[in-house]
């Protein structure tokens, strides 16, 4: 039996979102990405993760010109 982990480390999420660190602690400090504290350890919820993506903005094709 395979268990899914409710929460990312800081390289988890990188890993799992395919973004550098940079960007994560800039989410976290523009406020965009909530996390939680675990003593020094830094997670991120699987659901506040699948928010922050939701929340990205979508890029629209280019249209093509006639």
């Amino acid at each position: 039996m395979e268990v899914t982990p409710n929460a990312f480390t800081v390289d988890g999420f990188c890993s799992a979102y395919g973004v550098g660190r940079s960007l994560l602690y800039e989410e976290i400090r523009a406020g965009r990405i909530s996390v939680r504290k675990a003593g020094r350890r830094t997670l991120i919820r699987k659901e506040d993760a699948q928010a922050w993506l939701d929340n990205l903005p979508e890029m629209k094709p280019a249209k093509e010109e006639a």
